[in-house]
């Protein structure tokens, strides 16, 4: 493609998110902004949840990693399934119960106003971190493919890429977002569809089905190796918490969830969208089969993240593979943006500067307007800062990695909210918060480096614990700190359990012992609350 199409292609894509924002933000306000007044229809919102939940690096990632791993990342889409029940069954009806704006407001009241701003902070860090980088690795794609044949500067391909989500996000916010995400969803899908179609005609596959299930690469459950990364029962538990922790107790994620008329069509929208993912993960997955077998037939020297785009792009596959890959690719990256300029705005609004305690409606509309614009400028300076301070993305992923540990505190505060009654030193929260990060850092680091453990994706259990236990610490009942022990008991039982494969008698009985212990306890505590 030449740089002109891959400009008009563009503009007119942005042109038709703009106008779906004209629409929806008439006689938009703050309620709308923040919860689309209650109004949006599950299945939009089920549906344009796959576009957000999947950002431009999953998008060019997903269907490079079947090369090294084969299809094992389906165990763990199958875990999701379990963390998206648990976010539907336990996480949805305390949300509408309180009628929450923003979710991290159930801090407050549960524990505390310390908690409170300590869990929207740790949401406000890591997903601005978390946002300007997936733009970052977009913003350099483009520039590659388009603006450097202009002469146009990479500082000012980010700005204009920051703008547009702006124009097209400020006056409907959530509203507008859910309707936009579902075209956004409609594009990825369309372009691993066409991909999918373009590759099978090309390499005369007959039947599609039959090829990508007899395929030496379509292994999909790895139970032989306790040890390897892709064992089944380590990616399962990895892909519940994940997604518990990820969409759950996630601004961005929940709150389009909210904007259900109901509990009851919130739940529909979060049962429905789970199956949905699987589908589309399994699509993807089949994708990179095709896409592999294609480069080695092809004898290209395209692997992991440059499999897809080098092949899209390349021309081979037709004109219509690399319009609908470059809108693919666009609409990932988008979707997760918008959303997240979206929820930042809203949490910064309401947890922070918590605008919803004043009385002047036109003051609390004025200083939304200009969190959104702050926010704005807020991803412009932090990719700057990736791409001409950093500039090592070796450095730039692993500050992304780290982002990711503020999930962990997060995770804690709500498992120790939702299990026990117990109340804790409000004050000390933000310690605990911030020791259990690093600590969990410290631990994984030398683990791996004296023992040869890699704890993975289990970093993010690991850290709720440790949160949990402090909390524990820092509650006002002395008996509490019984439970830590049996805690710990259990934990060093469930990780020997999935290391062994749950074949370990002892690692087992350790597990349960510890849980009867724990669940005494709780039992006890609870009763003499109550009384």
């Amino acid at each position: 493609m030449q740089p002109l199409h891959i400009l008009l292609l563009i503009l007119a894509y942005f042109g038709v998110l703009i106008l779906i924002s004209y629409i929806t933000g008439k006689s938009a306000n703050n309620q709308t902004f923040f919860k689309a007044n209650n109004s949006s229809p599950w299945y939009l919102v089920a549906f344009g949840m796959i576009g957000a939940s999947l950002s431009g690096v999953t998008f060019i990632s997903v269907p490079g990693w079947v090369e090294g791993d084969k299809m094992s990342y389906m165990q763990m889409v199958l875990g999701y399934v379990l963390g998206y029940a648990i976010i539907g069954l336990v996480l949805l009806p305390l949300y509408y119960r309180l009628n929450l704006t923003s979710i991290y407001t159930y801090l407050e009241g549960r524990f505390g106003r310390y908690s409170y701003k300590t869990g929207a902070s740790f949401f406000l860090l890591s997903r601005t971190i978390g946002a300007a980088f997936r733009l970052f690795l977009v913003a350099n794609v483009l520039q590659l493919i388009l603006f450097d044949a202009y002469g146009i500067p990479f500082w000012v391909t980010v700005t204009i890429t920051i703008l547009l989500i702006w124009l097209y996000t400020f006056k409907g916010g959530i509203k507008t977002i859910v309707w936009t995400d579902t075209l956004q969803t409609l594009f990825m899908l369309i372009a691993v569809g066409v991909c999918i179609v373009m590759i099978k005609d090309e390499m005369q596959i007959d039947n599609l089905f039959s090829y990508v299930t007899d395929n030496s690469l379509s292994k999909t459950f790895f139970f032989d190796d306790v040890k390897a990364g892709n064992y089944f029962w380590k990616q399962f538990f990895s892909g519940a918490f994940i997604s518990i922790v990820m969409t759950g107790l996630d601004q961005d994620m929940m709150q389009k969830n909210l904007t259900c008329r109901n509990l009851k069509d919130a739940q529909k929208n979060m049962f429905w969208f789970t199956i949905v993912l699987v589908i589309v993960n399994f699509f993807f997955l089949a994708l990179g089969i095709l896409l592999t077998d294609y480069a080695t037939v092809n004898e290209l020297n395209a692997h992991k993240d440059n499999l897809f785009p080098t092949i899209a792009m390349s021309g081979d596959l037709g004109i219509a593979t690399s319009l609908f890959f470059l809108l693919g690719l666009i609409a990932a990256a988008y979707s997760s943006a918008d959303s997240a300029l979206t929820s930042l705005t809203t949490s910064f609004s309401i947890d922070i500067l918590e605008i919803d305690k004043k009385d002047n409606e036109q003051e609390r509309e004025k200083t939304r307007k200009k969190i959104h614009v702050l926010f704005s400028f807020i991803l412009v300076a932090t990719i700057l800062i990736f791409k001409y301070f950093i500039a090592d993305e070796s450095v730039i992923a692993k500050i992304f990695q780290f982002a990711g540990y503020t999930y962990g505190p997060l995770l804690g505060l709500y498992a120790f909210g939702l299990f026990t009654k117990l109340n804790i030193k409000d004050k000390l929260v933000p310690i605990i918060c911030l020791m259990a990060p690093i600590i969990t850092y410290i631990i994984s680091f030398y683990s791996k480096e004296k023992f040869g453990f890699d704890f993975g994706f289990f970093v993010l259990i690991l850290n709720g614990f440790l949160t949990f236990l402090g909390l524990l610490l820092i509650s006002n009942n002395k008996q509490s700190k019984s439970a830590i022990l049996p805690i710990i008991m259990s934990l060093l039982g469930f990780l020997r359990a999935i290391l062994n494969g749950f074949e370990d008698w002892r690692a087992i009985l350790f597990l349960i012992l510890g849980f009867t212990w724990l669940s005494i306890i709780i039992s006890r505590l609870k009763s003499k609350h109550n009384a």
